[in-house]
């Protein structure tokens, strides 16, 4: 392993210039930096973790929480994680992974010990019992998630009240009146998970604006828990011409099912859907979506804790503009095409 004393007699110059150059602490001329620079990416040479932290009080390591839950779609959530990481990497920052279901105990943790030097925290909760601890923490954080009161937090997110509502609009403005969302697995809501709460009081309020009756069941995914979620909502809305499926799972399942059933989509039926791209593209049917932008989030996540870090910015709110994409999967609505 090459030390930095190694770096130093390659550069021609003193082991604390070296380390100066490395930290920032005080000023080296624009040659000599340049100089030991090319030293280090000749020699291959890494700083040892523990050294530096010591030198400068910084682990350079965000803990990143991230529940990894089977009610929810695990690609997204890793999606996000990774492009945490990677840009993470280009600040010159590694990630802690923290997936336990830990909860308090985990910020508890992270802000006793000084382990990391921030956090990001994912799958937030509208009343989240982590944020009076965050609050308190000395360590800077940001949420990929939006609690019902965001005061002294900074959070990155989809704008998902506004995605419920475009999902509506268009298949208001296609001539649907009786429209099913099928939702998230129950769990979800019993958690009162934001991104899923606000999907769908963006949904219920846009719908009673334009006049649009909605019926919401939550659905576990897979093909039987769909299968059932489908027969109710039938039963109690024969009238049912669109749907909007915010659970990955369910997907397939149900454009399975309404092949089945001789419900044609999108003559019969149309189908529109919160989720990633990928899978929207990928449906037997290629689905009118709202993109879950996963990359964007993970990436503005580490950029504004990197601000936080180092005291360029302040507690801000985030939400990305939805977009949604017309697909094969929707169209007029029976009535409205006759």
């Amino acid at each position: 392993m090459v030390t930095l004393a190694e770096v130093a007699r390659h550069a021609g110059v003193s082991a604390s210039t070296v380390s100066y150059v490395l930290s920032g602490k005080r000023s080296i001329s624009a040659t000599t930096r340049l100089r030991v620079e090319q030293s280090i990416r000749e020699l291959g040479y890494h700083p040892n973790a523990g050294a530096r932290a010591l030198a400068s009080s910084r682990s350079n390591i965000i803990a990143l929480m991230i529940p990894l839950r089977t009610d929810l779609y695990v690609p997204v959530m890793m999606e996000i994680a990774i492009a945490v990481a990677t840009t993470a990497r280009t600040h010159g920052y590694d990630v802690l992974l923290l997936t336990g279901e830990e909860g308090p105990d985990a910020v508890r943790r992270v802000a006793g010990s000084g382990l990391a030097d921030a956090m990001i925290l994912m799958d937030v909760e509208l009343d989240d019992e982590r944020l009076p601890l965050l609050r308190g923490a000395a360590q800077p954080s940001v949420l990929i998630g939006l609690p019902a009161d965001t005061t002294g937090l900074t959070c990155v997110d989809l704008d998902f009240k506004e995605a419920g509502a475009l999902c509506v609009e268009h298949l208001a403005m296609l001539g649907h009146r009786d429209i099913a969302v099928i939702g998230e697995a129950p769990a979800v809501y019993e958690r009162h998970t934001g991104f899923a709460e606000r999907t769908l009081d963006g949904l219920r309020s846009r719908a009673r604006e334009l006049g649009v009756r909605v019926l919401h069941r939550p659905c576990g995914g897979g093909y039987d828990t769909t299968a059932g979620t489908l027969a109710r909502i039938l039963d109690e809305r024969p009238g049912t011409t669109g749907f909007v499926v915010q659970n990955e799972q369910a997907v397939e399942p149900l454009l399975a099912l309404l092949r089945q059933q001789g419900r044609a989509v999108p003559e019969d039926v149309s189908v529109v859907a919160v989720c990633p791209d990928q899978l929207a593209l990928q449906a037997s049917v290629r689905l009118t979506s709202v993109s879950i932008p996963a990359q964007e989030m993970g990436r503005h996540a580490v950029e504004r804790l990197v601000a936080k870090l180092d005291g360029r910015a302040t507690d801000e709110i985030m939400l990305i503009a939805p977009e949604l994409t017309v697909r094969a999967s929707t169209g007029p609505a029976p009535s409205a095409a006759a």
